[in-house]
């Protein structure tokens, strides 16, 4: 018997992410479709063009956009201007998350496919908790970890691919997990990054672009995204949008996303389980972020003591989580389809927040871990849901492709 037969508990989740329709793992696979490639479906509907340029903004939500629109006349001025077909937003990932949604996003792939389900996650051949974000362990393999070709990968032959980010990201781990395959240029600024775009497009033939932004996410993480530190960010963002418009060869289609939205939790909602035995007994590991929690059982565990963690769970914070086994999580596509080899990675239990709370183990957490204002991970459409803004380069002329 399933355990959703079980427990009768999977109309509780809600509905996955809109992978093959409209998500973050369509955005570089269409591009590619829109500028003439082989072997990728147009699902965005994306026009036809001989240049793309995919703008990555980390932490910029569908809502946020909206709630600030007073903060970005650029990007306000895109939208009235209307889109044909191009959706307005898409989903992220699940965990909503940025391992999750830009491995999703170079690779085409739902994250059960790509296997970077959590910001940190359980590596079971060392039965070990790693990072996939920032402190990749020394033992994991990035292209082993993620063994799918990238859409870079599958199309550097063709026409020229190009990522414009922070020098640090150049061969970071996530690099060569998720978004590995195309030319590196580094900027440490957001104009030295638009300058760097401009030059790196300026000759002809057909291209690919990344660009990412992180400033938006470190001022919402640190100062919360109704702050005024996280409005300025969305001020540059959108001074850094327009210049782009303004120096990329007119014509170049630029579509601006995130990988995320975020919330705010009151640090009196930041709430340390980690001394509640109901809510630890039995589990081996804990895993993910605040927002999305895997617990990881003993190897002995058996179905009564998973059944139990879940009604400890249920019982100490009700309607405010979303409280679901790895199996129900699996059986409901929060993951898309999962490969044999990153089940063991998730979590046996998972523990979604609803409503704003933040929940920590601070038995292998560092303090200033709780004094994260901005968070996400999972799967309220304040988190998941994100902007697709499609527009054409108003920019000066390019070479001829």
């Amino acid at each position: 018997m399933s355990e959703t037969a079980q427990t009768g508990r999977s109309s509780d989740i809600p509905a996955p992410p809109l992978f093959g329709i409209k998500s973050i793992a369509e955005v570089l696979s269409s591009s590619a479709a829109a500028l003439g490639l082989p072997g990728f479906t147009n699902q965005l509907q994306l026009p036809s063009s001989q240049r793309v340029c995919v703008v990555l903004a980390d932490g910029l939500g569908r809502s946020l956009l909206k709630q600030k629109t007073s903060h970005t006349p650029f990007l306000r001025s895109v939208l009235a201007g209307g889109q044909g077909n191009v959706p307005q937003w898409i989903d992220s990932a699940f965990p909503s998350t940025t391992a999750a949604s830009l491995a999703s996003l170079g690779t085409g792939l739902p994250a059960g496919q790509h296997g970077m389900v959590g910001y940190d996650v359980l590596d079971p051949a060392q039965d070990k908790v790693v990072n996939l974000l920032g402190n990749w362990d020394s033992q994991v393999d990035p292209a082993t970890w993620q063994p799918n070709a990238t859409v870079f990968e599958r199309v550097a032959s063709e026409v020229d691919v190009v990522t414009v980010s922070l020098p640090q990201f150049g061969n970071s781990p996530m690099t060569q997990a998720a978004l590995r395959g195309s030319r590196f240029v580094g900027g440490t600024t957001l104009h030295a990054r638009t300058a760097a775009a401009a030059e790196a497009m300026s000759g002809g033939g057909r291209s690919l672009m990344y660009f990412y932004l992180n400033e938006l996410d470190k001022a919402g993480h640190r100062y919360g995204c109704q702050s005024d530190r996280w409005e300025h960010q969305l001020e540059e963002l959108d001074s850094t949008v327009k210049r782009l418009s303004a120096t990329l060869p007119a014509g170049t289609t630029i579509l601006l996303t995130g990988d995320h939205g975020m919330l705010d939790v009151p640090e009196s909602q930041r709430i340390d389980y980690s001394a509640d035995e109901p809510l630890v007994a039995g589990v081996r590991h804990t895993a993910g972020e605040p927002r999305m929690v895997h617990l990881y059982l003993e190897p002995d565990a058996t179905d009564s003591h998973r059944d139990a963690l879940l009604a400890a769970w249920r019982k100490r914070f009700g309607e405010r989580i979303w409280a679901f086994t790895r199996g129900q999580a699996v059986e409901a596509g929060l993951f898309g389809a999962v490969r044999p080899e990153v089940a063991p990675r998730i979590g046996d239990v998972m523990i979604a927040a609803r409503d704003t709370l933040a929940l920590y183990d601070t038995r292998r957490v560092r303090p200033a871990a709780l004094e994260v204002v901005g968070q996400h991970g999972s799967l309220t459409k304040t988190e998941r849901e994100v902007p697709l803004l499609c527009f054409a380069a108003a920019g000066r002329k390019g070479k001829r492709g």
